[in-house]
């Protein structure tokens, strides 16, 4: 098999990091900032070929910062990263690999994970990317100050590696050569295709100056001190509604026919209340109750992913990323299994986070208690949310 390429795009001078060598062989670490990139690839066993593009005026250089990692012979960059990229792709045309990433020299500390995020998502979608949602507040300025207050929703900070069929972004490349397009991503857009936002990571940074090079330093060093170390949280969450007659019920916001429903002041959706009750429990902001009171009309009916979605905003508002969403659904009926899939995906759309991080489950009592006799649904959630600074 073929497998999957990454390309190293490391031809660029790097002019805003103010150094006579380029940004991607200053020292980092105890190595050079694209060792720590090459070695990122070449540890990882879904990766089959390392295709490095360089600036050959800095062959030497690379020489030295590769020794002992198996790559490809190193092809010459062109006067743009676009045109970089592509001289990478037709350097791949006798592999022909099924799937290449395309990843920055200057971003040394990608994680496996994200890796794994990426290439996941290739399986079943011809690009992907990992990027991380916006949670400043965006301003639009002129010469006179700010002109407008930019809507965040829906934008997204994107990061390398980037995936794709290798002969659908190649093509792309061919297609719009000279176009200068601000990523790879936006070749693929620009040909019609879809790219898939995976969750990306914080520490996944780009280093563009010196001050970037000294926080990676902190991130990466051996002896960091604990206050670098990921702000990791776990919140919990357990929800009950009482069966009643009724034509269906709603799960992670997906209606199930059946001859019953669930009895709430809003939908009743136990599964997305466990889930907002854990979310809220990671952040300390209390419960689904003191944000959404059941005394309240104007929630009455109402559908449960407003109430998750309202959570998700206030843990990004507070600088957080939700790492992973692990639900178990207790009820003798209605069946999970068929709808599970349908389930994942609805909850990762409301969370924001990819598909491959939510895990729903279903169990059963034995018939026993009030679950078992058939009298109600439960359902109980585990997340972690991630610190992003």
């Amino acid at each position: 098999m073929p497998g999957t390429a990454v390309i190293i795009v490391a031809a660029g001078r790097g002019q805003r990091f103010g150094s006579e060598l380029p940004k991607q062989y200053a020292l980092l670490a105890g190595a050079t900032v694209i060792r720590k990139t090459l070695e990122a690839f070449a540890g990882h066993s879904g990766i089959s070929y390392i295709q490095p593009v360089i600036d050959l005026d800095f062959a030497e250089h690379f020489a030295a910062a590769a020794d002992g990692i198996e790559t490809l012979p190193p092809v010459a960059g062109g006067a743009s990263r676009q045109a970089s990229v592509r001289a990478g792709l037709a350097a791949l045309a006798g592999v022909e690999p099924d799937t290449v990433l395309i990843h920055d020299a200057a971003r040394p500390n990608v994680s496996a994970s994200v890796i794994d995020a990426v290439l996941a998502a290739l399986q079943d979608a011809p690009g992907a990317i990992p990027a991380l949602p916006v949670v400043d507040t965006l301003k639009r300025a002129g010469a006179d100050g700010i002109e407008a207050t930019v809507p965040r929703d829906g934008l997204w900070r994107a990061q390398t590696p980037q995936g794709f069929r290798y002969k659908e972004i190649f093509a792309a490349h061919e297609k719009y050569a000279g176009e200068n397009m601000t990523d790879d991503a936006a070749l693929l857009e620009a040909a019609g295709l879809s790219v898939r936002i995976v969750s990306g990571d914080e520490n996944n940074l780009k280093v563009t100056t010196q001050e970037d090079l000294r926080r990676m330093e902190e991130l990466m060093s051996p002896h960091q001190s604990a206050r670098t170390l990921p702000d990791i949280r776990t919140g919990s969450g357990y929800d009950v509604h009482r069966i009643g007659p009724g034509d269906g019920v709603t799960l992670c916001g997906v209606n199930i026919a059946c001859d019953m429903s669930l009895v709430g002041h809003s939908d009743a959706d136990v599964a997305l209340h466990a889930v907002t009750d854990a979310l809220l429990g990671a952040i300390a902001k209390g419960d689904i109750g003191s944000h959404f009171p059941p005394s309240d009309p104007q929630w009455r009916g109402a559908s449960s992913d407003r109430f998750l979605r309202h959570a998700v905003e206030l843990m990004r508002t507070d600088g957080y990323a939700l790492g992973n969403v692990d639900l178990t659904i207790i009820c003798e009926r209605p069946k999970v299994g068929p709808h599970r899939d349908t389930m994942r995906a609805k909850l990762a759309e409301i969370c924001g986070i990819a598909v491959e991080r939510v895990s729903v489950k279903a169990t059963t009592t034995e018939r026993l208690g009030f679950t078992g006799r058939g009298e109600g649904i439960a359902a109980e959630a585990v997340i972690t949310v991630i610190g992003l600074s």
